[in-house]
């Protein structure tokens, strides 16, 4: 399975991975999820994996940040992921989707290093 690197291409951390990715010839696809949208069923497959829309959506964000507190109190992964559907900015950053089945949540040279390294054998 190729390597998919899901995320919005402007943002600061998405130009971090690419940045490391590329520096480590690690090739892959990207996808921007701003531009191209994202399905609710692979949003759905994310959160079932990350074990809860808290994994997957950006709560940081000026995006989740910017809802009425009513709507944050009552999201479930159900309304989480209309919500993502709607606004991809809510998304965490960036998504990869990897040989074996890996998904990666967010970014870190730590967790780069575990999942891209040939060097560093897979626990």
């Amino acid at each position: 399975m190729p390597i998919t690197v899901y995320g919005i291409k402007n943002c600061d951390t998405m130009k971090k991975a690419f940045a490391w990715l590329d520096q480590h010839g690690v090739v892959y696809s990207f996808h921007d999820y701003k531009k191209s949208g994202i399905a609710a069923d692979k949003l759905a497959t994310w959160v079932s994996r990350a074990g809860g829309w808290e994994h997957v959506t950006n709560k940081s964000g000026l995006t989740f940040r910017g809802l009425p507190e009513t709507t944050k109190a009552s999201l479930d992964d159900q309304r989480a992921i209309a919500l993502m559907v709607e606004k991809p900015s809510m998304i965490r950053r960036p998504i990869i989707e990897a040989d074996g089945g890996k998904l990666i949540i967010g970014f870190s040279e730590e967790s780069f290093t575990a999942s891209f390294d040939p060097s560093n054998p897979a626990p």
